[in-house]
């Protein structure tokens, strides 16, 4: 999960029928949405920022390192439309408890973790929560309130989100700097006691009336597919590309999303219904959403690794770098919306992905050392203008694109691509960023007198990148021109991860210039009328 909302959060909310709530229990369904989300965003954050202390405190390589943030993401994005199925057809409340109780659970199971597989395993149930936790809580906030208070409910839902977003990576790196890592996922333990008291007692139970039923199948052939994708990139850096588990698993990943789409294809109740993507707008959309978030994914998994081991940051520091660049996308949030009414939603996200493909191209710049300010504050005020005049207008193409009684779905679909985005980026381009380490760690290595078993030990423990640490035998001198040689290859893997980032941004940008329709700006009556 990145620090960053998904799109059409808001347009899940606003898109839903309402049977309303009694006004008593209104002010209940926010704070159990918000504090329910809130978990999730905070849990998001601090896991970013607890990376490498995890990889520290565990010795873990960066590709044991990826499996902690892939095995929630595999999980949430191959779910969540299914969770959201289930909590129309079995009770919001009810599937939103459980998904609250679930995420609770692994949290205690994560923080209490002592080997890798314990932490992963703990990760991946936490996913199946927030796959009942996420859509739940928008889910209820769309149930309860009816047009004329929704706006507000929207509002308030979105600016205690942003706030959580902001304060969760500081939070999050103070725990994990002055007590543990584990202190990251112990943080959920009280919030989630809170979250499931007030449902319990204030919040009133909804269903949906329509006729429909859960498409196990097209879940099933989803997560196989993306587990055996995630599985064969991930490890191909330890294993290599011609290992026969490699090879076998991204063709059972690719051979199960083949089957997913002919299930789709003629399934009755779809999780994911095809038809919608004859639209050339919902298709631009979601290609646009893929690239970008693609982008914006691996970013958020590689920046906190450079600012720790690299930069010297406390964990603490790097929760706050980014803080400037959520503070500027909250104050614009309403200066966005109005981009579309004053020029339609196509010139926004031609020009917002560039955009950020510049935020992302001035993180290539700093090496090692020089304030914050210097190096990296201009980047995140870009990449934090770029994100702003792109995400509001990308849910008005999404809810414009399809007939009015199925934005709905459309909004979920694109949200769920964009995580499906974050976790095939991790994966695929964490390998690419491996593999640039190493590279790079070998020509500076060359450059050292070192004895040949030293250099073979270093070479054979690159896939810890950052973390990668001299040999207890080497002599200070040695070790202190070792240690210069590592830092210098991440920032040179960091540059090149930045600049794929940058070129991932304007893919988007293009996909926008092609595929979505120059559509005239909504104008308001009185602006019609005088001409203006």
């Amino acid at each position: 999960m990145t620090i960053l909302q998904e799109p059409c959060a808001d347009g899940v909310i606003l898109t839903g029928k309402a049977a309303p709530c009694a006004r008593a229990a209104e002010p209940w369904v926010v704070a159990a949405t918000v504090l329910g989300s809130s978990m999730a965003f905070i849990d998001g954050t601090a896991v970013n920022v607890a990376l490498p202390a995890l990889q520290a405190g565990l010795g873990a390589t960066v590709s044991e390192v990826q499996w902690v943030v892939e095995a929630y993401g595999l999980t949430l994005s191959a779910l969540i439309l299914v969770g959201g199925s289930m909590g129309d057809m079995f009770g919001r409340r009810r599937m939103f408890v459980v998904g609250v109780g679930i995420f609770a659970a692994a949290s205690a199971y994560c923080g209490l973790a002592s080997t890798l597989g314990h932490l992963i395993a703990a990760r991946a149930i936490q996913g199946l929560g927030a796959a009942f936790l996420v859509p739940g809580s928008l889910a209820l906030i769309s149930a309860c309130f009816d047009e004329s208070g929704r706006g507000k409910a929207i509002g308030t839902w979105s600016g205690a989100t942003a706030i959580t977003t902001a304060i969760g990576p500081v939070l999050g790196g103070w725990l994990i700097e002055h007590l543990s890592w584990r202190w990251a996922f112990f943080l959920n333990l009280p919030l989630a006691l809170a979250v499931i008291v007030i449902s319990l007692w204030y919040v009133p139970e909804s269903r949906s009336s329509r006729q429909g039923r859960i498409d196990w199948l097209g879940a099933v052939a989803a997560t196989v597919g993306l587990t055996g994708l995630v599985f064969g990139l991930i490890e191909s850096s330890r294993m290599g590309w011609t290992h026969p588990l490699v090879v076998a698993t991204l063709v059972a990943g690719v051979v199960a999303l083949l089957v997913f789409l002919y299930l789709e294809a003629r399934e009755s109740y779809p999780m994911v219904p095809l038809d919608l993507f004859h639209s050339k707008g919902f298709a631009g959309a979601n290609w646009l959403t893929l690239f970008l978030y693609a982008a914006i994914g691996i970013f958020f998994f590689v920046f906190p690794l450079n600012l720790i081991q690299v930069q010297g940051y406390s964990p603490t520091e790097a929760g706050a770098a980014m803080l400037p660049m959520i503070l500027l996308m909250f104050a614009l949030s309403r200066w966005s919306g109005g981009l579309v009414a004053s020029y339609g939603a196509r010139r926004p996200l031609i020009i917002g992905p560039s955009i950020v493909a510049l935020g992302f191209a001035l993180f290539s710049v700093p090496s090692i050392g020089g304030s914050y300010w210097r190096a990296f504050f201009p980047a995140v005020i870009t990449l934090g203008f770029g994100m702003a005049v792109s995400v509001a207008p990308l849910t008005t193409v999404v809810m414009g694109a399809v007939d009015q009684d199925r934005v709905g779905t459309a909004s979920g679909i694109n949200n769920a691509v964009a995580r499906v985005a974050g976790v095939l980026a991790i994966a695929a381009l964490g390998a690419v960023m491996v593999a640039q380490f190493g590279s790079h760690l070998t020509r500076r290595l060359n450059d050292l007198t070192l004895p040949d078993g030293v250099r073979l030990e270093l070479q054979a423990n690159e896939i810890k990148m950052a973390a990668l640490a001299p040999p207890d035998t080497v002599a200070p001198q040695t070790a202190t021109a070792i240690r210069d040689a590592i830092a210098g290859a991440f920032v040179g893997s960091f540059r090149a991860m930045m600049w794929i980032c940058s070129t991932l941004a304007l893919v988007s940008s293009a996909v926008a210039w092609r595929m979505l329709p120059d559509t005239e700006p909504h104008r308001s009556e009185a602006q019609q009328t005088s001409g203006g």
